[in-house]
């Protein structure tokens, strides 16, 4: 009996797979970029497509600069400015003072 599994099922199993190293690192970035800027899950997502889009870096070595910069070095000059443009993009312009108490 011939093997059923085409072309397109090895490719998924190879995406899959991928997906599964890659997902803790990116899980990280998010919970790093949701403590430094105060973004929901979804922005911080958000933020990290954008960033990655931008800077044409591949999201999950995107994210790992992300994590390791909490003890090791700085990011680069360009993706601090992506990520500040992006994380901008999010955040609304703050409005007058509140006159109701």
């Amino acid at each position: 009996m011939a093997n059923d599994a085409g072309p397109d099922a090895r490719t998924e199993v190879i995406q899959l797979r991928r997906a599964m190293e890659t997902r803790p690192v990116i899980d990280l970035a998010r919970g790093v970029l949701m403590a430094s800027f105060n973004l929901t899950p979804d922005e911080a997502w958000t933020v990290l497509v954008t960033v990655s889009q931008h800077t044409n870096i591949k999201l999950h070595r995107l994210a790992q600069d992300i994590v390791d910069t909490v003890n090791g070095p700085s990011l680069s000059a360009q993706i601090q400015h992506q990520l500040t443009a992006a994380v901008a993009q999010l955040t609304p312009m703050p409005g007058p003072p509140s006159t109701q108490r």
